[in-house]
């Protein structure tokens, strides 16, 4: 009769101990993996040049500068305040928040993707690297053009912090879900980011950039409101203008479909990404 063996008991304790091990190395590769994504992002994107990362704050500044000459010239007074440069910052700062994070954040998975034939690199290493540069990128761009013009404009407005920086989370959150899922239609559909880059015109004319939201006639307003950035915009100018209610403007709404946005987008590549990426 053969001998049977079976495994040790010092051999069955020291099972839990080596995947805690994997688990724990594996946690440092991927924090490894991001820095060097993030480093990646600092020099291709913007580091190219000595003066990359003053195109970051001179596109938001210059469509400011034009906006402000146009109107001003029609309009005696911006919707709301009595400083056009600072109602127009108001609007553009968070929309192109939004933009830049949600334009990047799609390009993840494209821009590594020889990167991500390497086992110790993911697509949410990808991801995650390009949501980090970039959110602290944008981040330091409103930071610098608000400062600009409450310490060289008399806005006449009343800053609070708090609601500055939910504003500027809710751009991140809802360009990063919308990033994640255009990441996997681009990756799925090559003709997808045409169609995006299309319905992305009019864009700014549907999230009261350029106005208010109380100011729109009905059913639009209605339309509109479904529009998370309506809300994102609302919310910054509440948090200058005190005198501004912003009473359409819905946390939760704009939270709840990033949300689903995100772990939609999110489950999709983790089903599909392996087949997209050999496809």
């Amino acid at each position: 009769m053969s001998k049977i063996t079976f495994p040790s008991v010092a051999a069955n304790q020291g099972t839990p101990e080596k995947l805690r091990l994997s688990h724990r190395h594996r946690s440092f590769a991927s924090m490894r993996a991001i820095s060097a994504l993030v480093l990646r992002e600092m020099s291709t994107t913007n580091g190219k040049s000595a003066g990359g990362y003053l195109w970051a704050v001179a596109e938001p500044v210059g469509s400011i500068v034009l906006l402000t000459a146009i109107f001003s010239l029609v309009l005696a007074s911006p919707p709301i305040g009595t400083n056009f440069p600072i109602f127009y910052a108001t609007g553009m700062v968070p929309f192109l928040f939004f933009m830049a994070i949600s334009t990047r954040v799609s390009q993840s998975v494209t821009y590594s993707k020889a990167l991500l034939a390497y086992p110790a690199v993911t697509f949410m290493d990808a991801l995650l690297g390009r949501m980090i540069m970039n959110g602290i990128t944008q981040m330091l761009v409103a930071y610098i053009i608000f400062a600009a013009l409450l310490i060289f404009q008399e806005t006449r407005t009343d800053p609070q912090a708090g609601g500055i920086a939910l504003a500027l989370f809710m751009a991140f959150f809802f360009g990063a879900a919308v990033g994640v899922m255009n990441c996997f239609l681009n990756e799925a559909f090559s003709w997808w980011a045409k169609v995006w880059s299309i319905l992305n015109r009019p864009l700014i004319l549907v999230s009261c950039v350029l106005f208010v939201y109380d100011d729109l006639p009905r059913p639009f307003a209605d339309y509109l409101w479904y529009n998370p950035l309506v809300h994102i915009v609302g919310q910054m100018r509440k948090s200058f203008y005190p005198f501004y209610a912003g009473e359409y403007v819905s946390i939760a709404y704009v939270f709840g479909v990033s949300l689903l946005l995100y772990a939609l987008g999110l489950a999709l590549l983790i089903r599909y990404h392996r087949d997209l990426q050999n496809s």
